[in-house]
């Protein structure tokens, strides 16, 4: 039980310190990151967000929070997240390549003023890195979420927010703490947010 305990301790003290090295950080590309998200929903665009395996369910998450209520009553935004349609994603994988299938999904579905947020925590899964590229050439604005050095996918995006570190469960944990996800009042008016208080 006694090593039960060291690791329960340890775990949340590694994530205490990496969310302290986050607090104390440059909170620039978080704010880019959410005034670009606000500023293309503003304008009529959407958010297209994707990611594989645990980033897959934060594009979900993320996407399901827009949509529907996200601490305050208002109207729903316009997010996608293309991890959901098994038939696109098996159809693209099996006739083109698995690197394909987020990047075909933009050309279909991006246009210009959308935004385009790829989510890795290894900062190299080609997929993301693939419909980053894509999304650039179309004329979406990009945002990666990166863990690690970023790799690939923090040089494909104009926004990068990145957590230095090499666990995946830290990444995904503080992404969830200090969100660049834009919030909406009432009256339907958006408003930028870095706060890491979240009402689910």
């Amino acid at each position: 039980m006694s090593g039960d305990r060291e690791l329960f301790a340890a775990t949340l003290a590694d994530t205490i310190a990496l969310h302290e090295r986050v607090r104390q950080s440059d909170p620039q590309p978080v704010l880019a990151a959410a005034a670009a998200i606000v500023d293309g929903l503003e304008r009529g665009g959407k958010l297209l967000l994707f990611g594989n395996g645990g980033s897959a369910a934060d594009a979900q998450h993320v996407a399901a929070e827009l949509v529907g209520r996200f601490q305050a009553t208002r109207a729903a935004l316009s997010a996608v997240a293309l991890t959901t349609d098994t038939s696109v994603l098996t159809s693209v994988g099996n006739d083109e390549a698995f690197a394909r299938v987020f990047a075909r999904q933009i050309e279909a579905l991006g246009r210009e003023g959308d935004v385009a947020l790829g989510i890795s925590t290894s900062g190299s899964s080609p997929n993301v890195v693939s419909a980053l590229d894509a999304a650039r050439t179309r004329g979406l604005k990009t945002i990666a979420l990166t863990g690690r050095d970023g790799g690939a996918a923090g040089r494909a995006a104009e926004i990068h927010v990145n957590v230095p570190s090499e666990s995946r469960r830290a990444c995904g944990c503080s992404w969830t703490c200090c969100p660049p996800w834009p919030m909406c009042t009432p009256t339907g008016s958006c408003t930028a947010t870095s706060s890491p208080r979240m009402s689910w």
